[in-house]
């Protein structure tokens, strides 16, 4: 006579071949072959007379539907995250040497010359750039008038009210403002790139006396 199986055990197997304990070694397809033995099996040895749930069986193959297709997504995000990075590190490769404007408010004058630069986010009536040496004390002023949003470049040639200023580092901060409204602005520094590293955080560039930067940051490239 033939023995038909009543009790859970096939069932619970199939909860476990759905949910597998997670071990270096498995897979979504070591899952799926699992879960279609346990399933042809247990509907081989279902009761006639209390077959089993075509919803379960429904909600069990969506499950595995939905876990292969995670596992699938999951590759291909990795495959894009990895070409992402390799066109970075190229592209940030090719600005070595080159001068950019980043987010900051330090600048060098050498004989005379020195590069700074803002950002606006909306067009402003009045921008005026104040300029300290290394001690927080004001040197110059430039009233720069109005300008439009985005990023304008600038250059200091050293001169102040009293006279040429000395090589060295100084500071700077802008104030914009339309109307009696004040209008965002961002300080930006300039240096050259002088290297690029590559690490799990993403692709930084080196600019000396200024700092590390993501490709994010660069606002401009001259």
């Amino acid at each position: 006579m033939t023995t038909v199986q009543t009790n859970n055990k096939v069932n619970e197997d199939l909860m476990a071949a759905m949910n597998p304990a997670k071990k270096a070694t498995s897979s979504t397809q070591d899952a799926q072959d699992r879960f279609m033995t346990l399933l042809v099996t247990q509907m081989k040895n279902q009761d006639p007379l209390n077959p089993l749930d075509n919803a379960q069986v429904t909600s069990q193959l969506a499950q595995l539907s939905t876990v292969t297709g995670i596992e699938k997504l999951n590759a291909t995000m990795e495959s894009l995250m990895g070409s992402y990075q390799a066109s970075q590190q190229v592209a940030a490769a090719n600005m070595i040497g080159h001068g950019v404007f980043v987010p900051g408010s330090s600048l060098e004058l050498q004989d005379k010359k020195a590069l700074l630069g803002l950002e606006l986010t909306e067009p402003a009536d009045k921008v005026v750039v104040t300029i300290s040496d290394s001690t927080g004390k004001a040197v110059h002023t430039m009233d720069l008038g109005a300008l439009k949003a985005g990023v304008h470049p600038l250059a200091w040639d050293g001169e102040t009210a009293k006279g040429d200023a000395p090589n060295g580092e100084y500071t700077f901060k802008v104030v914009a403002t339309r109307g009696n409204e004040k209008v965002e602005a961002t300080n930006l520094s300039f240096g050259v790139v002088n290297s690029v590293t590559s690490n799990a955080q993403g692709v930084k560039l080196t600019l000396p006396g200024v700092g590390d930067f993501t490709m994010a940051d660069v606002k401009q490239i001259l």
